[in-house]
């Protein structure tokens, strides 16, 4: 497993979320957190309250080696499907969990009928995920795990996730980023060293990001392996002069 590289994903739905009712704080928390570990946000997708979206977003997300978190639509009101979207995605029956009602019972007692029980029924053979906060457990299938939409319910969550199946991946990543700053010029004369160094280093991620105020600037660097990004970057470097450009960090 530590030779396979994962990639780390993220759909989070909610009307809210796009309606702009509610800010997404989950990227940022996400991108922080696995880098912390050493590891890195392939993509993020963010999903309105709907059954089809979720259930198709789902299945499009299931692909090897993939990590991927899931927040909001687990509640008992209307408009949270994704408990039963989940199970329509994995092709399994959604069924009551016996551990899952033993934990909202403790939590809540007799207020746990008839309605807070309705989060026990999860996708039949979904592993528990333990919520901390209200006790009302999240669920994992595989390699994707089904959060609640609330930050300080889902980030402890998550940190439990990648300590307890995804211990042997984090701090394993020989991973570094570069990058230096051009003043002055456009993107367009930059194209071909940028191909020179794709094709002598695939196996790094070139970027280019361009800033036009106060002064038009490009943002030129790549990340991989360290090795490999200290030789690039050198290159680069030496490039841009051979160019008649100067550079700065």
């Amino acid at each position: 497993m530590r030779h396979i590289k994962m990639q780390f994903g993220a759909l989070i739905i909610g009307d809210e979320i796009l309606s702009g009712k509610r800010q997404d704080k989950h990227f940022e928390y996400l991108k922080k957190t696995l880098k912390k570990y050493e590891l890195s946000l392939s993509w993020i997708k963010y999903i309105q309250d709907d059954s089809k979206d979720i259930i198709q977003s789902i299945k499009e997300s299931i692909k090897p080696h993939t990590v991927v978190f899931t927040f909001g639509g687990i509640g008992a009101t209307p408009d949270d499907f994704t408990r039963q979207a989940a199970a329509d995605a994995f092709d399994l029956q959604l069924t009551r969990n016996d551990e899952a009602v033993k934990l909202i019972q403790k939590q809540f007692g007799e207020d746990a009928y008839p309605k807070r029980v309705l989060m026990a029924d999860i996708p039949e053979g979904a592993l528990l995920i333990p919520n901390e906060i209200n006790k009302i457990p999240g669920f994992k299938i595989n390699n994707h795990h089904f959060l609640p939409g609330f930050p300080e319910m889902a980030w402890p969550m998550v940190e439990w996730i990648l300590n307890t199946y995804y211990q042997q991946l984090l701090n394993q990543n020989d991973f570094s980023e570069a990058s230096i700053w051009i003043n002055d010029v456009s993107e367009s004369k930059l194209i071909d060293l940028m191909n020179e160094i794709v094709k002598k280093y695939p196996e790094i991620k070139l970027f280019s990001l361009p800033k036009l105020k106060p002064l038009k600037t490009i943002e030129l660097g790549v990340k991989g392996p360290s090795r490999l990004v200290d030789r690039a970057i050198i290159e680069i470097q030496a490039k841009i002069v051979d160019l008649g450009y100067e550079w700065h960090k």
